[in-house]
């Protein structure tokens, strides 16, 4: 196998997978690697999983699941995203090399099939998660306006639009994930703002409101459907679906720091997420509307910054979970550095505004927010980071595991693969029933 000491000079390209007529190569990063503290990964990985997505999670997750089966789904998922992640952290390094892209790590342990495979799935699920990102940020700019005009003159596919005409200002103007420093500080503002305002408006809601009604709704079968579906969101919560790309941003030693910024998001940075989406649900019950921000009650101002901050953190979260595209785009075609010059100004226009635009007109044909977090979970959350997480630490740690432990993660991928098909089914026959309600580039 060709395995490279942490202490020699990397060549150009990387040789991965130990059979030579299957070795495929891997080039050199154009962006920035190994320079950030675990603190600023730390918050990377926060920023992620308290991005505005958190407002819909009371009526995605907790309508469908109700308090029990709510409740306890979102521990549980908490617990085994931890796990799933620890295990693709510690391969960060296996084999004597950095494996700074997921898809490097796949082609490393199992070969080029691998390689292109978690390419296809990742991309998917980073495009998926942007195309949300944008609606988003096109609701959060619909709302606003609905506080001074509900007049619905303007319909929420011209709001998306002007999310994504933003979205891709900031692209250009970002040239890799190392330079968010201090936008990470204003993103985390931004988180605070509309959690607070979130959770302190539900709180006075839920006060002065009726009692509200908890009980699921739908028929029987659509329960079947809808919980599964929830399943799939819960997941989707709690895992970025690039985690070796975070963590080639990270300072030696590698693994021990990646180790601290996970327990980071997983202690301290799950703690927003839980208080909004139980606030919500407690305030509205099977109310709860898949944008939190649209049932609550308050001052007009309070409502408007609460958006703002909503809309410029989705801003900024979807350069975060875009910047693995990106990475690549610019390592293909040379663009290194700053996005001083015109080569490089150009180049960014057009492929990453042009990669934008396709995000923003998805997200405007189907904005159904909530089918599109049980679809992302299922057809890529549940395979790169449960199913390819287990397997390829049962392949590359094979000598090293007891009968026991390799039992273990063999239950593990075929649990998480059964759960995959199921909550893709659901998640599609959901999208189609809401296909057949609205038209395309509906009004939601």
């Amino acid at each position: 196998m060709d395995v490279q000491r942490d202490d020699a000079v990397p060549s150009d390209t990387w040789k991965i997978h130990s059979d030579d007529h299957l070795a495929i190569e891997i080039p050199e990063t154009a962006h920035k690697i190994s320079s950030d503290s675990w603190f600023q990964a730390g918050f990377v990985l926060t920023t992620g999983i308290n991005s505005a997505y958190v407002l819909g999670y009371s009526g995605a997750v907790m309508v469908p699941l109700g308090w029990t089966g709510g409740v306890a789904g979102l521990i549980l998922a908490t617990i085994i995203s931890l796990y799933a992640n620890v295990l693709i952290a510690r391969l960060h390094e296996f084999g004597g090399k950095r494996h700074i892209r997921y898809r490097d790590l796949a082609g490393f342990v199992y070969g080029p099939k691998a390689y292109a495979l978690t390419w296809v799935l990742q991309y998917v699920n980073l495009f998926m998660i942007n195309v949300g990102y944008i609606m988003l940020a096109g609701q959060a700019v619909k709302a606003i306006y609905i506080v001074f005009r509900d007049d619905n003159a303007i319909r929420l596919p011209y709001f998306i639009a002007i999310a994504g005409l933003t979205c891709g200002i900031f692209a250009i103007s970002i040239p890799h994930l190392s330079a968010l420093r201090i936008w990470l500080g204003f993103s985390t503002f931004f988180t605070l703002v509309y959690i607070v305002v979130a959770v302190a408006l539900s709180l006075r809601d839920g006060i002065e409101a009726p009692p509200r009604d908890y009980s699921i709704p739908g028929t029987d079968t659509g329960k079947i459907f809808t919980t599964i579906g929830a399943s799939a969101s819960l997941v989707f919560a709690f895992n970025t679906g690039m985690l070796p790309e975070i963590q080639a941003t990270v300072r030696p030693p590698v693994v021990s720091n990646m180790m601290k910024a996970l327990y980071f998001q997983f202690s301290v940075g799950v703690l927003p997420l839980y208080a909004v989406v139980f606030m919500g649900y407690w305030a509205y019950g099977n109310g709860a509307s898949s944008y939190l921000l649209n049932n609550v009650h308050g001052p007009v101002w309070v409502k408007t910054f609460a958006n703002l901050s909503a809309f410029f953190q989705s801003v900024i979260a979807l350069h975060i979970f875009a910047s693995p595209m990106y990475e690549y785009l610019d390592t293909k075609y040379g663009i290194k550095g700053s996005v001083v010059g015109l080569k490089k100004l150009c180049f960014r226009i057009i492929v990453r505004g042009g990669y934008i635009g396709i995000t923003t007109l998805v997200s405007a044909a189907f904005p159904f927010l909530g089918d599109f977090m049980s679809l992302t979970g299922a057809i890529s959350t549940f395979p790169l980071t449960f199913i390819l997480a287990n397997h390829m630490y049962l392949v590359a740690k094979t000598n090293s595991l007891t009968a026991l432990q390799k039992s273990w993660h063999w239950v593990n991928v075929c649990f998480f693969g059964i759960m995959a098909v199921a909550a893709a089914t659901a998640a599609f026959r959901l999208i189609a029933i809401h296909s057949n309600t609205y038209h395309l580039f509906a009004d939601m």
